[in-house]
């Protein structure tokens, strides 16, 4: 045999979309592993048009699923970024939208035993060691995808799947604020370097001249605001203490603006050298603490909730994503746990084929 066989469940979860293989089918040693993900993606080519990826950073992503030796969880999700063109594999990040496929796939996988209409998987992300709490519906003890929840970014309705985030708070760097400031002058541009869920640059859309409510199309197109913020990604990162992020996804890019269309706060959010059609689940997180934090970038762009917990509302490409933030700001900002919504769906199973060569099975 020239090819090996891989079994995968194909889902879109949230607003991406990827495999998700039994952590055991997959080899242990990560260099040969990222290897493998590279040729089932397609890594290398716009297209991915030698593998299974979509030709875009949301659609060439990879969940790992395997029973949990933790106390507390059922399910140890390891998530993979594979690059669409470089042929890189980043095991730093985890994926929020991604993990809303991982309660569903632990079900078809065997991993959870359907209980009742309503079953909860807690699920820890290997990557960052957060606790993720999924209520996945499950009506007479069936999985079922159909239903009526929308999310923006995604045609259509699905059945809900319901993330209680906890213990995301330096899920990267191990502090709220890596380099111990609420804001950090880079090349003339004030940045909050903040890591909730996902370490993020967040600097105001207007010291870059741009509004925060521009499309996809005209941020990609923007070669001199990337150029720029990159410059400032890498140095921010160094200060971090992430080291040399140059070919890493993290530290991720956000910018922030005034809501037009009745949300809290509009965002962008980038992946980091493109604009995110939607917005990430746990980038999400970090914006919406960002915005609930006094003394940071988002001053004055928005009216801070009075309500514990918070509703923040982030306007984005694809509409809008609603953050439930229960926090405590009695001596500066601690957050307890994030809520969000999502959906996902099975597209298909089987199995994916690499060259033998790169890993015999």
């Amino acid at each position: 045999m020239t090819q090996t066989g891989i079994p995968f469940l194909f889902l879109r979860g949230g607003t991406s979309r990827g495999p998700y293989f039994r952590r055991e089918n997959l080899p242990e040693d990560r260099d040969t592993l990222a290897q493998v993900l590279i040729a089932a993606v397609g890594s290398g080519h716009p297209l991915n048009i030698d593998g299974i990826g979509g030709g875009a950073a949301v659609t060439t992503k990879v969940a790992m699923l395997s029973a949990s030796a933790d106390d507390w969880a059922d399910v140890d999700y390891f998530f993979a970024q594979v690059s669409v063109e470089d042929r890189l594999v980043d095991f730093k990040p985890t994926c929020g939208n991604i993990m809303s496929g991982v309660g569903p796939a632990a079900i078809e996988m065997g991993l959870v035993t359907p209980r009742g209409d309503e079953t909860e998987v807690k699920i820890r992300a290997v990557n960052t060691g957060a606790r993720v709490l999924a209520r996945v519906q499950t009506p007479g003890g069936v999985l079922t995808y159909s239903g009526d929840a929308a999310i923006a970014g995604v045609p259509g309705t699905a059945a809900p799947i319901a993330l209680d985030f906890m213990g995301v708070v330096g899920s990267s760097t191990g502090v709220f604020l890596p380099t111990g400031n609420l804001r950090d002058e880079i090349d003339g541009i004030e940045v909050t370097c903040m890591d909730v869920a996902m370490p993020i640059v967040i600097a105001r859309a207007a010291d870059f001249g741009l509004t925060g409510h521009e499309t996809i199309a005209e941020l990609d197109a923007n070669a001199d605001f990337f150029a720029r913020f990159e410059a400032i990604r890498i140095a921010a990162g160094a200060r971090m203490g992430m080291g040399d992020v140059a070919t890493s996804v993290t530290p991720k890019l956000g910018i922030l603006a005034p809501a037009r269309h009745g949300g809290t706060i509009a965002a962008r959010y980038f992946m980091p050298w493109k604009t995110h059609p939607s917005m990430a689940v746990t980038g999400s997180q970090c914006l919406a603490s960002c915005a609930l934090t006094p003394g940071t970038v988002a001053d004055g762009l928005s009216q801070r909730p009075d309500a514990r917990p918070a509703n923040v509302v982030l306007e984005h490409p694809s509409g809008t994503i609603e953050v439930l933030v229960d926090y405590d700001d009695t001596d500066g900002f601690a957050l307890k746990s994030a809520g969000l919504l999502r959906t996902a769906r099975k597209l298909a199973e089987g199995r994916v084929f690499v060259p033998s060569r790169i890993w015999k099975g």
